[in-house]
């Protein structure tokens, strides 16, 4: 019997796994592992809009324009462009030869067709409002796509690379058929899915017919992490090449132990909690206001974020605005004077020691998400305030947000694009599921209209302001700080750039001879 306890043993584990070769998802010579912070919720970027998901569309769908390793928009299935004078009309001609993965030819009418599956409410588009500039995406012939604009817009390269514009397998989408359950999948970038286990790992291979030739990297895996801390036990452990994330806790431990792989730089990104306004008890702005102004931000970013982060009183990351963010007047008052005006609204909101207010935050799962939800309760309890905690996976806490099932939840914005525009525009009242909040303000609206009209960058960016200015007054959501990009990268990967938009796609990385380096979970 000892003799074949091996084998027996071998069996059940791969019984266990649902694999026989656990190897296979583990970093190899030609095969490159990425941590993703949640489960990639879809594979068509049209009707999904989480970071995870998105990432890994860029890896395997391109558009007329894609993002390289700098995070800066250029040429994709487009070979170059021509702008009108007035900046209305752009013209994109195609490559020679494009094909889809399946081996059929990428013709200009798939961008116009997309363009209308992006725009059909039956799609329920996320990203409907993120492609307001854009009045029309027309075909002439088969080589050249042709895109018109409401008003100028500089900024359409880098809209044009988000995977939600990218050219996709439509032409396999007949008879009700589900194109995104097909393996391998088609696609029209440098990888495609080869298999997808949920809450395990997604699997991708080369595009045998992507325009760019062979991707560097022959395998790139995917995996689901929701806790920073488990994703960096893995990567210093050897079982992944990059974790996109870690516990900013561990910041000044990992410098020192790993400097070799502890990549950081600013992000256009920002960190807040949103307020239900479609019912009580944030229905009323008053009770809103109270809030954002009892936060002790500075206090935040000192105790709570070791990677500098910079305090936020507003929305839009101080890049985009020369470096001098918006900021609520009342910023610029001392804390107790904030916190006595916080008491003066909630009393004339009717709360008090007779009735206090209670709610509950929403928070996804992580312990840094935690201490940022434990150290608001505790600034607002001198305020007569009691808010409980819950705690769910991700999955389920943007599902309840997107149906509006909350009273407070930890949220944010990632860049979709490097514009002030792309971090309102989500709280317009036409803006879809992505309006967590519900905030519905026609002055708001027009104020962002009339900003996304202004042709003169001079005066577009004052008129962002004054938007962004409107939109805080209302305070749906409660801006607390500008987040700062933190990975572990293995030093036997090349290639990787850090870059204002924490953009790093698959195809423009290499894997080097060094192995990764293992280390002790910290």
């Amino acid at each position: 019997m000892l003799r074949f306890w091996p084998l027996m043993l071998a069996l059940m584990l791969a019984a266990c796994t649902g694999d026989a070769s656990p190897s296979v998802s583990a970093p190899g010579q030609d095969r490159l592992v990425r941590l993703a912070d949640a489960e990639i919720r879809g594979l068509d970027p049209q009707t999904y809009s989480d970071l995870a998901s998105l990432r890994v569309a860029a890896d395997q769908f391109e558009g007329l324009t894609r993002f390289n390793v700098f995070g800066m928009a250029v040429t994709g299935l487009a070979r170059d462009w021509k702008v009108s004078s007035d900046g209305l009309t752009w013209r994109f001609a195609l490559r020679d030869g494009l094909r889809f993965s399946d081996g059929t030819p990428i013709t200009a009418s798939a961008f116009a067709r997309g363009w209308q599956r992006l725009n059909d409410k039956a799609t329920g588009s996320p990203h409907t409002a993120l492609f307001a500039a854009i009045q029309s995406v027309e075909a002439e012939g088969d080589a050249t796509v042709i895109v018109k604009l409401a008003a100028p817009f500089p900024q359409l390269p880098a809209l044009l690379a988000h995977p939600a514009m990218a050219a996709l397998p439509l032409h396999r989408a007949g008879q009700g058929a589900d194109w995104t359950a097909e393996r391998p999948l088609v696609t029209s970038g440098p990888y495609r899915t080869r298999d997808w286990r949920l809450n395990d790992r997604l699997v991708l291979e080369r595009n045998p017919n992507w325009h760019g030739g062979k991707a560097p990297i022959g395998t790139v895996i995917w995996k689901p992490v929701d806790d920073p801390l488990a994703g960096m036990r893995l990567f210093l452990a050897g079982e992944a090449d990059i974790s996109g994330d870690y516990p900013q806790s561990r910041h000044d431990w990992l410098s020192r132990q790993r400097p070799d792989a502890v990549r950081t730089g600013d992000y256009l990104g920002s960190y807040y909690f949103t307020l239900n306004t479609r019912k009580p008890p944030f229905d009323d702005a008053r009770v809103r206001q109270a809030l954002g102004m009892a936060v002790d931000r500075e206090w935040l970013a000192r105790a709570l974020l070791p990677m500098g982060n910079a305090p936020a009183y507003g929305l839009v990351p101080p890049a985009l605005y020369a470096g001098a963010p918006v900021r609520p007047g009342w910023a610029i008052s001392p804390l107790k004077h904030r916190q006595a005006e916080a008491k003066r609204l909630l009393a004339a909101a009717g709360y008090g020691p007779a009735r206090p207010l209670r709610f509950e935050i929403r928070i996804n799962s992580s312990a840094e998400h935690r201490r940022m939800a434990v150290a608001l309760a505790a600034m607002w309890k001198p305020l007569g305030v009691e808010a409980s905690i819950l705690n769910s996976e991700p999955a389920l806490h943007f599902a309840a947000m997107r149906r509006g099932d909350f009273q407070m939840a930890r949220s944010g914005w990632i860049a979709d694009i490097p514009a002030p525009e792309n971090f309102l525009a989500v709280h317009r009242s036409d803006a879809g599921e992505v309006n967590y909040s519900g905030f519905a303000d026609p002055g708001f609206d027009a104020l962002l209209d009339r900003a996304m009209a202004e042709p003169d960058p001079a005066r577009r960016v004052p008129a962002m302001r004054a938007a962004e200015a409107r939109l805080l007054e209302a305070m749906p959501v409660i801006p607390l700080w500008f987040y700062r990009s933190g990975a572990l990268v293995s030093p036997r990967v090349r290639g990787w750039q850090d870059n204002p938009g924490n953009i790093h796609p698959s195809a423009a990385l290499s894997l080097g001879t060094a192995p990764a380096i293992a280390g002790s979970g910290g």
